[in-house]
């Protein structure tokens, strides 16, 4: 773990060190869902990796997103040599990168650690780690569930509308799902980002609650960003969860400060 203590070249070989951590776990999930298919179980639920390059996991997850993404009308192709291929690297380093949460967040947080007022335990480490993990799941499945399809089903009408065929390149399809992913999982971290900021002491709690007003504005421009379409409505798919997040934020940094002054008063 980092110290204060540390010269500046120590503290930039740390950094070298945990990123190779998050590299190789990223690297090794990636190649593995690249190199192997799963195959159900004697027809069941459950089932196992078997070596399959060409109908591998990520291929199979692409199909999946196809079939329950897209509207029916829609098909997808590939206008040039080794599109479909790319597109499962970016499936398949998605995968890498869900599965190295654990990995990921441990790294960050015991980089930054000596920042915060005091270091973490074991119990600390699974209370950030575990909410951190499933905000960002959150995050995706909502986009998942309601973002994407309400949205694809949206730009589709306009083709409809003037009576044009629509197909969607395999790349730029895949692009369009990993752009919500990544944007929801990473607004969906509002609250642990706002946690972790209160650790250092330099922000209270009276910060997030009088910058509230400005917070909405930004938050309703960043969902204006991430959100590729113009109706407006699809940008309130997160803002709306971002600004109940930061009200959530808000109550878990007042309680932590309750608390610690509880703490102090009984000392």
């Amino acid at each position: 773990m980092p110290s204060a203590d540390m010269t500046m070249y120590e503290h930039i070989n740390e950094l070298r060190v945990r990123i190779f951590h998050i590299a190789i776990s990223i690297a090794i999930i990636t190649i593995f869902c690249l190199s192997f298919g799963l195959k159900p179980l004697n027809d069941s639920l459950l089932f196992y990796p078997v070596p399959d390059p060409i109908h591998n996991i990520a291929v199979q997850l692409t199909s999946y997103m196809s079939d329950t993404l897209l509207p029916p009308e829609v098909k997808l192709i590939q206008t040039a040599p080794g599109q479909a291929f790319f597109a499962q690297i970016y499936v398949g380093m998605l995968i890498g990168v869900l599965g190295s949460m654990p990995i990921i967040i441990k790294e960050i947080f015991g980089f930054i650690s000596p920042a915060f007022e005091r270091k973490f335990n074991k119990s600390l480490i699974v209370t950030i780690i575990l909410p951190t993990i499933a905000l960002f799941i959150s995050g995706i499945i909502l986009s998942y569930v309601l973002v994407i399809p309400f949205t694809l089903g949206f730009l589709y009408n306009y083709g409809q509308a003037i009576g044009v065929e629509t197909f969607f390149n395999v790349n730029d399809f895949i692009s369009f799902v990993l752009q919500f992913f990544l944007g929801f999982g990473i607004a969906f971290q509002l609250p642990i980002i706002m946690y972790a900021i209160s650790l250092t002491g330099m922000i209270d709690v009276n910060f997030w609650k009088k910058n509230f007003r400005y917070a909405v504005i930004i938050l309703v421009v960043f969902g204006a960003i991430i959100t590729p379409d113009g109706s407006g409505i699809t940008m309130w798919f997160i803002a709306g969860p971002m600004i109940a997040l930061y009200l959530l934020g808000i109550v878990f940094i007042q309680r932590r400060e309750k608390n610690r002054m509880r703490m102090e008063n009984i000392t």
